[in-house]
């Protein structure tokens, strides 16, 4: 679900209405506490953007950018 775009890892996610993409946004930012990891996204009505890279590497993705992304695509896939 997640492709390299720019040296970041992106998704973009399509829900049916802005109450749906920001219930989305609220349990991506539980997975991104707990991962002490936080990506940077973006909402447009019902369409979520996430890019994840690791900032304190200087902006590069890691293991961390990867290991969030695949708890973040879990997450899309259940709920």
């Amino acid at each position: 679900m997640f492709e390299e775009v720019n040296g970041k890892l992106s998704s973009k996610f399509v829900f049916n209405d802005f109450d749906e993409a920001m219930s989305f946004v609220n349990a991506v930012a539980k997975v991104a506490n707990e991962h002490d990891h936080h990506p940077d996204m973006s909402i447009s009505w019902n369409t979520v953007v996430i890019e994840c890279c690791t900032h304190s590497a200087g902006g590069v993705i890691t293991d961390l950018d990867h290991s969030l992304a695949a708890a973040i695509t879990e997450l899309a896939e259940v709920g």
